[in-house]
């Protein structure tokens, strides 16, 4: 282990995606730009870098993912949203955040391409000219479509393509102020053979394999825009319960046009038919109430289109008000002034309403002292009135006030008012002794009172906030009460404040309002901070601990006592005025949990302090350079980097406790001895952890050691990577263990991409015939890349993988260029296998693919290591191309593929094939040799079906035959699987 200074960066971060994108590019911004179709998924994913480990918090513009996602950020490295839509699209944003200088923001802009199904439409003009007394009749054929990138529009007259230049009789423009993408087919003085099929296609140009879509429209001289008429009057008005049927009859149109209902505000009620041009609703209700949209389409002119609004009677809350003379400035009646009675229903239609006025039961009409008002222009509209001239003592009686519908079954509503001497006067309006402030404890019930103690008759009362941007407690501006009793439950102190009653200007006299104000006062705990506080201290040092009362209804505090780990801590009682503070030596015997308990007379409040010589957490590393490293025996090797936390907040750091765990299972536990070094801040320290299977993954647990206790153990995930180096090749083996296989790429212009997969990923009703069941190595846990050959895949169906680009700056050596082989292992088992192609791509001004290996058709069961050597003249890709083949048992794998500086080790095998008894062939066999008879320096080789040797004593290249009976051994034929 070792420790090392490291000035720690602040949060970096990188935008990777690793969905069903289309393209994926830089414009010419460096902004990248992620191309979708809409209704995939989009995955990205923000890969960031930074110590501590920052905070990953994505937002967006131009657009919302969601309503959720609009509201609120996502905090995630992964964002990933299922079926996007084109709302969906937009910029979006990764923000990295470690509290290390600025926070690191990186882009995408997410494309979602679509292309709607086109809507055509005919137009038709018909112009008199004239000069040549004929009428010019032309139709104008109007495609439009929604699309993104901008489609591209063909017209079709029957099957043969209709082309400006050819026929004077169209012209194709497209028209200016429309919205989607539009292009008008224009026929002049329609022909015979206009009448016809015509088809308007669009094309995106196959853009993230989306399919042309069409439209397809039959012109005759029949074709005639719709019209319609309803069976009912534009405005209907019923009475609840009743069953409304309106037809929307169509009177003309063809084609056939078709007939849609639709309302608004909202949908349809849930209870609405509707049958054929007919729209039915059962026993209505309010709710019902809005305007009902017919619509005929037939794809001719304009659609045509027809309103009903449809009206439900409601009647409710009749009220009265009595107004003596205003003239005269009078609060009360008096004789020989005037008095007027008003009345006012709350209905559905207002206009409709019918008041009827009574005097002591008899009908009351107009005349000399009593006069009617319809609709009193002086009060809310839809407000009758009778005014009583010059009242006299035979003008003192009981009045009525009948509303009503004429016609109708809503049930009449009814108020009496009696007028004498004794039976009107002002309201006097007073809150109770005491009553002034209410005083009641959070979360109880309160009840505030604002009674009419006197006044004939008496109105309600209406409660407010007297500051005027406050809204009562259930969320309006007034809260009308028949008592003058304001009961509120559960309180809360942003309830706490005055409340404003007022007499209300009806049911009662309509005069100078009375009002008064009650106050409630919401007592509550202290608050304190802080709620909890972790403390950390060396041992027998002094420490102190401070619970400050932020507020407290009452503010007088009663009582301030301090307990650890809940037993009371004996002490002279504290000021209670003062800030409570506790101050004593941190010893090993009195670590634990202290708490400083505030009461008043309304309850108690709690500071918390966890005092430990505790160490506190390391702090792992995550942005280790190449932690991986290859062993012996399929394992290896797992740098482990952490920093510690306030390293001299506690007793000196002596070691650390590390677990490595797989499955739960503890496989190592042992403590890391720092030899008398302390750790530092801002200090990297490293263990290597060796002995792991690869491809394995494991839990890793750190824990700091001191003298006197053990801090928290951390945890984390170690995964195997590919320890591979680039952009330039390197002798290590990339087995695709980690999700990024080793910055190999699927190719964007073929058909279907490799997948990568092992044992545990295999689809459990997979082909059994085709197909590894492990990786090259044999382990479950390992990984390959393949093509499925499944459905959809069709034969000749290619996937392109393509490794990392080596720059390679200078290929030539003392010798010429300088050799790279490549090696790899493939499994290619099935009856249906296609063809596996290795192809050399050279960068230059055009990049050049050279076919380096290939093999095609069943080659057995097992996997098969494969070499060749490349000279590249220019920075590099190597290319494997999966063909599918004639079935779905056609599965093509590949594994360990290896790139290294120099030839191919395996080349030089030839040379020792006196010792093997084996030689490397380049035809489709492999010969094994079991030699007799000694010779020296003879060097084996094969070149087709001819074997000859080159030896210092002996010059000869013979066939077969003529070889084996000068030299006595064996030659064995096995076919190449």
């Amino acid at each position: 282990m070792f420790g090392i200074m490291y000035d720690f960066p602040p949060a970096n971060a990188q935008i990777v995606h690793s969905g069903a994108a289309c393209n994926v590019k830089d414009d010419n911004m460096s902004e990248r730009i992620y191309t979708i179709k809409e209704g995939d998924t989009l995955v990205l994913q923000c890969i960031v870098k930074g110590h501590p480990r920052p905070q990953v918090r994505w937002t967006k513009t131009a657009g919302s993912a969601s309503d959720k996602f609009q509201e609120t950020s996502i905090y995630n490295e992964t964002l990933r949203i299922e079926g996007i839509q084109r709302v969906q699209g937009g910029r979006y944003y990764c923000k990295a955040d470690n509290g290390v200088g600025v926070a690191a923001i990186k882009s995408i802009r997410v494309d979602v391409q679509y292309l709607d199904i086109p809507v055509l439409t005919v137009h038709q003009t018909i112009s008199d000219v004239r000069g040549s007394y004929y009428q010019e009749k032309t139709v104008f054929l109007r495609c439009t479509v929604n699309s993104n990138p901008p489609a591209r529009f063909i017209w079709k007259r029957g099957d043969m393509l209709i082309e400006q230049s050819k026929d004077n009789g169209v012209d194709i423009y497209e028209p200016l102020y429309t919205q989607g993408e539009t292009k008008v087919l224009k026929l002049k003085n329609l022909r015979p053979k206009d009448f016809a099929d015509y088809t308007c296609q669009v094309s995106v140009r196959n853009v993230c394999n989306i399919k042309d879509k069409s439209v397809t429209f039959r012109l005759t001289n029949a074709t005639s825009p719709p019209m319609i008429r309803l069976s009912v009057n534009d405005t209907v008005v019923v009475d609840p319960g009743q069953d409304v049927r309106i037809t929307c009859e169509v009177t003309a149109g063809f084609p056939p046009p078709t007939v849609t209902w639709s309302r608004y505000p909202g949908p349809l009620p849930l209870s609405a038919q509707v049958r054929g041009e007919t729209l039915i609703l059962r026993a209505v209700t309010p709710a019902d109430a809005g305007f009902y949209n017919c619509t005929a389409v037939n794809n001719v002119g304009n659609p045509a289109r027809k309103n009903v609004n449809l009206i439900v009677r409601t009647m409710s809350n009749l009220t009265f008000q009595i107004t003596p003379d205003s003239n005269k400035d009078s609060e009360t009646i008096q004789m020989g002034r005037d008095l007027k009675l008003s009345c006012h229903v709350d209905a559905t239609p207002q206009d409709k309403v019918n008041y009827t006025w009574y005097k002591n039961g008899a009908p009351v009409f107009n005349s000399d002292s009593l006069i009617l008002l319809r609709s009193d222009p002086d009060m809310a509209p839809g407000t009758s009135s009778l005014e009583i001239v010059d009242m006299k003592f035979r003008d003192l009686a009981t009045y009525s006030c009948m509303a009503s519908f004429s016609g109708s079954t809503v049930r009449e509503l009814r108020v009496d008012v009696n007028i004498s001497q004794n039976s009107v006067s002002p309201p006097v309006l007073s809150v109770p002794p005491g009553g002034q402030v209410v005083s009641v404890r959070e979360g109880g019930n309160a009840e505030l009172v604002c009674l009419v103690v006197d006044g004939k008759p008496r109105p309600p009362i209406l409660w407010s906030r007297t500051e005027k941007d406050l809204l009562m407690p259930s969320g309006k501006p007034t809260v009308e009460t028949p008592d003058g009793r304001l009961r509120l439950k559960n309180v809360s102190r942003d309830m706490m404040g005055a409340y404003r009653c007022q007499t209300a200007p009806y049911n009662g006299l309509n005069i100078k309002r009375r009002e008064a104000q009650v106050q409630l006062n919401v007592q509550y705990p202290p608050i304190l901070d802080p709620v909890f506080q972790d403390v950390r201290s060396r041992n027998y040092q002094m420490v102190t601990l401070r619970c400050t009362v932020l507020r407290s209804n009452p503010p007088r505090l009663t009582d301030i006592r301090w307990f650890r780990n809940g037993d009371f801590i004996r002490m002279p009682m504290p000021d209670l005025k003062e800030t409570p503070e506790l101050k004593f030596k941190l010893e090993p015997t009195n670590n634990g949990s202290y708490e400083c308990r505030v009461s008043n007379t309304v309850g108690t409040s709690a500071c918390t302090f966890n005092v430990s010589a505790q160490p506190y957490n390391a702090e792992f590393y995550f942005d280790t350079p190449n932690p991986v490293r290859i062993l012996k025996g399929n394992n290896y090797s797992y740098n482990l980097q952490w920093t510690q936390k306030d390293p001299d907040a506690t007793d000196r750091i002596i070691g650390y406790w590390i677990n490595v765990r797989k499955n739960k299972q503890n496989l190592l536990s042992k403590q890391i001895d720092l030899k008398g070094k302390a750790p530092e801040k801002g200090v990297l320290m490293s263990y290597t952890v060796s002995d792991l299977k690869i491809p394995l993954s494991y839990e890793v647990r750190l824990a700091p050691i001191t003298t006197y206790s053990t801090g928290d153990y951390v945890s984390r995930i170690i995964q195997y990577s590919e320890p591979y180096t680039y952009p330039r090749p390197s002798d290590h083996v990339c087995g695709f263990e980690d999700e990024r296989i080793c910055g190999f790429s699927q190719d964007r212009s073929d058909i279907f991409d490799w997948t990568r997969q092992n044992h545990l990923t295999q689809n459990p009703k997979r082909s059994a015939n085709t197909g590894p069941d492990t990786d090259r190595s044999g382990t479950k846990e390992g990984y390959y890349m393949y093509i499925e050959a499944s459905r959809p895949r069709t034969q000749g169906d290619k996937a392109l993988l393509l490794s990392p680009l080596f720059n390679i700056t200078s290929s030539k050596g003392p010798k010429g260029r300088v050799p790279y082989c490549v090696s790899f292992y493939y499994h290619m088992k099935g009856k249906h296998i296609g063809t596996l192609n290795v192809y050399l791509r050279v960068r230059s001004i055009a990049s050049v693919d050279r076919a380096m290996w290939t093999k095609s058709g069943h080659q057995g069961p097992d996997w098969k290591k494969a070499f060749f050597d490349v000279t590249p003249s220019g920075p590099f890709q190597i290319v494997f191309e999966g063909i599918r083949g004639s079935g779905f048992e056609g599965d093509i794998a590949i594994d360990d593929v290896s790139i290294t500086r120099g030839e191919c080790k395996q080349q030089n095998t030839v040379a020792n094939a006196g010792k093997t008894g084996k030689i490397f062939c380049d035809f489709c066999v492999e010969i094994y040799l079991y030699i007799t008879k000694k010779h020296t320096k003879a060097t084996f080789g094969i070149r087709g079906l001819v074997i000859f040797i080159h030896s210092e004593k002996l010059q000869m290249r013979q066939a077969i035959p003529f070889f084996k009976k000068m030299y006595s051994f064996d030659i064995i034929f096995s076919r190449n699987k």
